[in-house]
């Protein structure tokens, strides 16, 4: 008989002072009231579906989420170790978080965003719904142009294929990329240098072996960073994927190597918070 997944413990921030008595509706929480006038929520949550539940009631009773945060879980994630954000020349990458669901569904309603999506929900409660979702939240970073959002990236870390008897080798080695910018910002760099910044952070930070990206064919400006970026094209698939249009459209798909990273595409190197540039722009 396997053995439930244990509880992580969650600290959830929300605007102004709450009742006591609230601990019972939000499924035995400690509820403890802070001198800033925010009232903070701290508690064992038992899976992902029970932590979104939790994130549903703040929205039930009208109230201000400020902040979800880990403060205890058996396994960190591959991103705990990370230092954020992580500065580009002139971005920074840092984990998203619920603040962040209607800086990002400025760009992702536009329809020529959501026409390469996977999903383009109809409203903003649609899409608060599937980025507060724990797993989505995860692996989602935003992009940050001097504080303001124009756009984000998924790190989804993930096992290789591997035969049985060297399973435990594969697993968390790799991950797949994507990304999504806000049109007003595009044609300025800004994609390909955050890209960059991400998969030097899988290689350099996580020491991942190897990150992928996929895509509609038709989507030519993905494919077109993809390779400017050094990634390799795999595969070509001819009417595979099914497009919300009714029609089945080609698909690419692209990869690259940690040693093909370290050997070929090496670009400007990611600063961290403390990082000043000299004035001659030497790095």
């Amino acid at each position: 008989m396997s053995m439930p997944p244990a509880a992580a413990s969650y600290e959830l921030r929300v605007g102004g002072h709450l009742e006591e008595g609230l601990s019972t509706w939000f499924e035995g929480l400690a509820v403890a009231r802070e001198a800033d006038g925010t009232t903070v929520l701290t508690g064992p949550v038992t899976d992902q579906s029970a932590l979104h539940g939790l994130l549903a009631k703040v929205r039930d009773l009208g109230i201000v989420l400020i902040s979800v945060s880990l403060v205890d879980r058996p396994d960190s994630g591959p991103l705990d170790a990370i230092t954020w954000p992580v500065l580009t020349d002139r971005l920074a990458l840092r984990p998203a978080n619920p603040h962040d669901v209607e800086a990002t569904w400025q760009f992702r309603r536009l329809d020529d965003v959501g026409r390469w999506l996977t999903r383009t929900p109809a409203t903003i409660e649609e899409h608060r719904s599937r980025f507060e979702d724990p797993p989505s939240l995860a692996r989602t970073l935003v992009i940050e142009l001097d504080d303001m959002v124009i756009g984000d990236l998924m790190l989804k870390v993930e096992d290789a294929w591997a035969q049985a008897e060297v399973a435990d080798r594969a697993r968390g080695v790799q991950a797949e990329l994507g990304w999504v910018l806000h049109p007003d910002h595009a044609g300025r760099g800004y994609a390909t240098e955050a890209v960059r910044g991400l998969i030097r952070l899988c290689f350099e930070d996580l020491g991942l072996r190897r990150v992928t990206a996929n895509a509609f064919a038709d989507n030519v400006a993905s494919w077109r960073l993809m390779e400017r970026l050094g990634m390799r094209r795999e595969v070509y698939t001819v009417r595979e994927s099914l497009h919300r249009s009714g029609e089945w459209l080609d698909g690419v798909g692209y990869a690259l190597l940690a040693e093909e990273w370290r050997d070929n595409v090496q670009g400007p190197r990611v600063q961290s918070p403390l990082f000043t540039p000299r004035a001659d722009g030497d790095r």
